[in-house]
C-alpha cells in the first residue's frame, strides 16, 4: 500500500481517511478497531463520520466519492492510490460505479446516490410493506392515523377502502394474515369509469401518498395529474390504460371516438369501412344506420348507431344533441396558457404580461430583453448561469474559507447580498463597481430577502424564532442597526420570500408543526397559508405571473404549489428532490439547489417533468435567484401589473414612507 495515502486491509488497501470513520470498509472490520493505545477510536473528523476532509482545505466530501473515478478534491487526492479492481471484497458496485459495503444494499437508505442499491431489493418479508422512501414497516401500521413512513405513504387517501375478503388476497393467504388494498388506478375518483375495463387489482405493496396513485405492476407511484396525459409515466404504461372515456382531456381532440382498447379515434374515421381502431371496434354493428337525429353540430355513424358530434372547443350536452362550449381556461388551468387565458366560444387565446412575448406555440410566454440568468452560490463563489445559452461566469468570489450561504439581489442598485456564516454577517457587493461592504454583523440566518422597492433587507433566525429587517443603505459602524419584525410563536422560520409591491411576505416554518405563513411586511396581519401535507418545506419561490407560491419539501421529496390565498394546492412527489436549499421560478421552469448531490436542477413547474441538471460543482450550492439583468423599469412594469389584483402597495417606496430610519410597509 502507498504509505502516505493508504492503510492495509486483510484483503487489500484502503485510503487512510477511511480508518476510524465510523463505517466498516475492511471485510473483517480492522479499519474500525482500536489500537493498543486506543488512539484510533479517539480520532474525529471536522467533516463528521459520513464525510472526509480534502487535505489542506475545508472541503468535505462524502466517503462514497473516494475512489469513484471522479476528482472531487481540487488536487485529486480522493482518487490517488485507489485499488484497480472495481470494488474491494465485501463491497458492492452501484449502477453509477460507486462502491458501498455489501450489507448496505436494501437497507432502506440510498447509499449509492442513484438508488441502485435499493432498486434491486426483494419485497419486504411477509407481514411487512415498503414505504416509498425504502424502509419496511409492519403491515399493521398501515392506516393507523400515524405517519410511520417519513413520507406518510402508510396513510394514503385510500385508507378507508380496506378489503378483507379472502378472495382479495393471493392464494395461500387468508384475510386475517394480510389485508389487501384496492389500487386507485382501478377505482380513482378522478378518472371515474375510465378504468372499469380493468378489474379491481389488489396491490400487496404500500399505497401511495394522497396526491399519487400506484402503477398497476406495483413498481412506482405517479401524480394524479399524470393520469391520461398522453405520456406513459408508469413502467407498464398503466397510467394511460383505459383512457378511452377521457377523450376530452387536454391535448386530445374533442371529437374523438373511444376505441375498445383505450385509444381515441377521430370521429370522422368511424364507420369508413376501414379498421382504424386496433380492435376493429370502429366498424360493423349499426354503421349503416342513417343519421336522422337533430344534432346541433354534426352527426356521425357509429357501431352503436348514429351519434351527435361537436366541433373542437365544444362537448356534447346531457341531451346528446346540443353542444356546450368548453371553458379551457377554467378546466385546463395552466395546461392551456402559461400566464393569462381568455375563453371564447369554441376556442380560447393566451396572452402574456408586459415584458413577456408569446411563443409560436400560442401557449408559452417568454421573457423579452436580455437573457435571464440564474445566480447560484457555490461554496465561496457566486456564479451567473445563462438560462438559454448555458454560459457560466463567476461574478463574485470571497475568501476560500468563507461559504456564501443564502443570497438575494437588489435590481435597483445591482448589488448581491449574502449571508456569511463564518463571520456571522450579511455582506454585499456591487456588480458594477466591484465594491464590497458589510450590512450588519452578529447575525445568523438560513435565508435573506431583499425588498428592492422599500429598500430593506429581511432575514429569518430559526434558532431565535424571529424575522428581522434592516435598511439596505445601512453601513456597519460597530452597532447593530436592525429591528425584530416578528417574534414569539414562530416555529423555526426557514425560507423567506417577499412580494414588495403588495407589501407582503411569505415564509416556511420547519419546527414541530411545519406550515407556510403569510404576513404584511411590517409583521402584522399574520396568518397560516397552509398547514396540511407538509414535511420540511425548506425552499420557497414566488411566481408572480401565475400568482402562485412554490415549495420543495426535503422530508417528503416533493414539489408543491398553491395560489397566494392558499387554495388550489398541487403536490408532485419527485424522488430526486432530496435536500433542497433554495428555489426560483422563471418562465415555465422551477429551479432549485440540491446540497446532497451538489447540483442545481430544473423541472417543468406545472408537471414536474423534464428534469435537467444544470450545474454540478465541487462544493454545495446554497442560495439561488433569478434577478433582472435589464432595466429595473421592465421588472417594475411586470410587477405592477401582476400586483394589480392585490389589495395594496408598498408604502415605503416613496420617500421612505416619511420615516427617518426604518420603514416597514403595511398594505
Amino acid at each position: 500500500c502507498a504509505a502516505s495515502r493508504q492503510a492495509a486491509c486483510v484483503s487489500g488497501c484502503i485510503p487512510v481517511p477511511w480508518l476510524c470513520d465510523g463505517e466498516q470498509q475492511c471485510p473483517d472490520g480492522t479499519d474500525e478497531q482500536c489500537g493498543q493505545a486506543a488512539e484510533c477510536c479517539a480520532l474525529s473528523s471536522v467533516c463528521g463520520s459520513k464525510k472526509v476532509q480534502c487535505p489542506g482545505t475545508h472541503h468535505c466530501i462524502p466517503h462514497w466519492e473516494l475512489c469513484d473515478r471522479h476528482q472531487d478534491c481540487e488536487d485529486g487526492w480522493d482518487e490517488e492510490g485507489c485499488p484497480q479492481q472495481p470494488c474491494l471484497p465485501g463491497q458492492w458496485q452501484c449502477r453509477n460505479r460507486v462502491c458501498i459495503m455489501a450489507e448496505w444494499k436494501c437497507n432502506g437508505i440510498d447509499d449509492c446516490g442513484d438508488s441502485s442499491d435499493e432498486d434491486v431489493c426483494a419485497p419486504c418479508t411477509p407481514g411487512m410493506v415498503r414505504c416509498d422512501e425504502g424502509k419496511c414497516i409492519l403491515e399493521s401500521l398501515m392506516c393507523d392515523d400515524k405517519d410511520d413512513c417519513l413520507d406518510g405513504t402508510d396513510e394514503p387517501s385510500t385508507c378507508g377502502k380496506l378489503h378483507t375478503a379472502a378472495a382479495c388476497c393471493p392464494s395461500g393467504r387468508g384475510a386475517t394474515e394480510l389485508s389487501c388494498f384496492m389500487s386507485p388506478l382501478a377505482a380513482s375518483p378522478q378518472v371515474g369509469a375510465a378504468f372499469t375495463a380493468h378489474p379491481p387489482t389488489p396491490v400487496l405493496h404500500l399505497s401511495c401518498s394522497r396526491t399519487h396513485v400506484p402503477c398497476r405492476d406495483g413498481t412506482g407511484c405517479v401524480a394524479q395529474e399524470y393520469l391520461c396525459d398522453g405520456e406513459k409515466d408508469c413502467a407498464d404504461g398503466s397510467d394511460e390504460d383505459g383512457c378511452a372515456q377521457l377523450c376530452n382531456t387536454p391535448g386530445r381532440s374533442h371529437s374523438s371516438y373511444p376505441c375498445g382498447l383505450g385509444s381515441c379515434l377521430n370521429a370522422s374515421l368511424v364507420c369508413n369501412s376501414r379498421q382504424d381502431c386496433a380492435d376493429g371496434s370502429d366498424e360493423g354493428g349499426n354503421c349503416s344506420a342513417p343519421c336522422q337525429r337533430s344534432c346541433t353540430h354534426l352527426c356521425y355513424p357509429s357501431p352503436q348507431g348514429p351519434r351527435c358530434w361537436c366541433g373542437p372547443g365544444y362537448r356534447l350536452a346531457a341531451d346528446g344533441l346540443s353542444c356546450m362550449d368548453i371553458d379551457e381556461c377554467a378546466e385546463w388551468g395552466k395546461g392551456a396558457c402559461s400566464q393569462t387565458c381568455l375563453n371564447a366560444p369554441g376556442s380560447y387565446s393566451c396572452g402574456c404580461l408586459p415584458g413577456y412575448l408569446l411563443e409560436p406555440d400560442g401557449h408559452t410566454c417568454k421573457l423579452t430583453g436580455p437573457e435571464p440568468k440564474l445566480l447560484v452560490a457555490v461554496q465561496s463563489e457566486v456564479l451567473s448561469y445563462g438560462l438559454r445559452s448555458g454560459h457560466e461566469e463567476v461574478v463574485l468570489a470571497t475568501d476560500k474559507d468563507r461559504v456564501v450561504f443564502s443570497l438575494d439581489y437588489d435590481l435597483v442598485e445591482r448589488k448581491v447580498f449574502w449571508m456569511d456564516l463564518a463571520t456571522e454577517s450579511i455582506r454585499w457587493q456591487d456588480l458594477n463597481s466591484g465594491k464590497k461592504g458589510t450590512l450588519v454583523k452578529g447575525v445568523r440566518s438560513d435565508c435573506i430577502a431583499v425588498d428592492w422597492l422599500g429598500r430593506n433587507l429581511y432575514w429569518t433566525d430559526g434558532v431565535a424564532g424571529q424575522v428581522l429587517a434592516t435598511r439596505l443603505g445601512a453601513a456597519w459602524q460597530g452597532i447593530p442597526e436592525y429591528t425584530v419584525v416578528m417574534d414569539g410563536d414562530l416555529d423555526q422560520p426557514h425560507s423567506l420570500v417577499l412580494q414588495p409591491l403588495a407589501g407582503l411576505m411569505y415564509w416556511s416554518e420547519v419546527g414541530s408543526h411545519s406550515r407556510l405563513m403569510e404576513a404584511s411586511m411590517d409583521g402584522s396581519w399574520r396568518h397560516v397559508l397552509l398547514a396540511q401535507g407538509l414535511g420540511w418545506p425548506t425552499a420557497l419561490a414566488l411566481d408572480l405571473p401565475t400568482q402562485r407560491i412554490f415549495w420543495l419539501d426535503e422530508k417528503l421529496g416533493s414539489v408543491g404549489s398553491a395560489r397566494l390565498d392558499g387554495s388550489s394546492v398541487k403536490v408532485l412527489k419527485l424522488h430526486w428532490v432530496r435536500s433542497p436549499f433554495a428555489a426560483a421560478v422563471c418562465e415555465g421552469q422551477l429551479y432549485w439547489s440540491e446540497r446532497k448531490t451538489w447540483s442545481v436542477q430544473q423541472v417543468d413547474k406545472a408537471s414536474g417533468k423534464n428534469r435537467t441538471v444544470l450545474l454540478k460543482r465541487h462544493g454545495q450550492p446554497h442560495g439561488l435567484q433569478v434577478p433582472s439583468w435589464g432595466a429595473p423599469a421592465l421588472c417594475l412594469a411586470v410587477a405592477m401589473l401582476t400586483s394589480a389584483v392585490l389589495a395594496g402597495t408598498n408604502g415605503c417606496a416613496k420617500s421612505n414612507g416619511g420615516c427617518a430610519q426604518l420603514c416597514l410597509p403595511n398594505p
